[in-house]
């Protein structure tokens, strides 16, 4: 089955207009990151399922072999004790078989750059996301990023341009608390400033040399809260989120290229405009 797959950075739209339009927008942006989970949980799933095939393959010729050295010898040589051993070893790592997205290399940088700036960055080695604190990642109510964060995304873009890095996309997903925006922000919602905080650490990383058709941008705004908003919010909710996941694979059609006639030219000699093209 062919899938197509198109990847951008998505722009956010300053809809102008009354309140309807811009729940409207909310919704669908929760409906577009909803459905872009989807597709990242099923791409999860098949490759846990193949893993999970192969080792249990493995599992199966050691016990054909187990129950031919058995038949054979009647359990009374020593291969058929080392048979059991690496049968109870495979065995327990189907039991605790680890799904995790990074190899260990890799792991390994994601968890340096987490512990060498431990107040502005977390990293969950189980889901392969890293999440950026808003409150050190920029000031109230901005999207510039502060020095620290710049040099941060800096560490991590050369960690994701090379090497076992290059084999995930980046989905960079911004997220505020529930505390309405200051008047006289230039942004109308709280998922446009979630939006283009995203946007900036995306410019940022693509600056520092990853692939713009890498990464993928969203805002959720305050609709996917970590913990409880209390009067003035949480600072656990005001966060950027960074998601390895799996580069899908883009297959593109081939397309016919049709040159346009050429302008007709004048007593002159010179080419006229054609009645679609306008005066440069």
């Amino acid at each position: 089955m062919r899938r197509m797959i198109l990847l951008t950075a998505p722009a956010v739209l300053f809809a102008a207009g009354c309140v309807p339009q811009e729940k409207y927008d909310d919704l669908l942006t929760a409906y577009r990151a909803k459905e872009q989970q989807v597709v990242t949980a099923r791409q999860e799933t098949e490759r846990m399922r193949a893993n999970e095939a192969s080792v249990r393959r493995q599992m199966q010729d050691y016990i054909e072999k187990l129950e031919q050295a058995e038949d054979q010898i009647g359990g009374q040589n020593g291969e058929i004790s080392d048979l059991r051993g690496q049968f109870e070893v495979l065995l327990e790592q189907v039991q605790n078989l680890d799904f995790g997205p990074m190899n260990p290399e890799l792991n390994e940088k994601l968890l340096r750059l987490a512990s060498e700036n431990p107040d502005l960055l977390d990293y969950d080695e189980a889901t392969g996301t890293l999440q950026f604190a808003s409150d050190v990642t920029f000031a109230m109510g901005a999207v510039d990023l502060s020095p620290e964060a710049l040099a941060a995304v800096q560490t991590l873009a050369d960690i994701l341009d090379d090497g076992d890095g290059l084999a995930f996309e980046i989905q960079v997903l911004g997220h505020t608390d529930n505390v309405r925006l200051r008047s006289g922000s230039i942004y109308r919602s709280n998922v446009q400033l979630s939006a283009q905080r995203a946007i900036s650490v995306r410019d940022a990383m693509v600056r520092d040399g990853v692939s713009p058709e890498r990464v993928l941008i969203g805002g959720f705004g305050e609709f996917r809260p970590l913990v409880e908003n209390g009067r003035r919010g949480a600072a656990a909710n005001r966060r950027v989120e960074i998601r390895l996941v799996p580069m899908p694979v883009l297959e593109i059609e081939d397309v016919e290229v049709i040159s346009p006639d050429p302008a007709p030219a004048t007593d002159s000699g010179r080419a006229q405009p054609t009645e679609n093209e306008p005066f440069k």
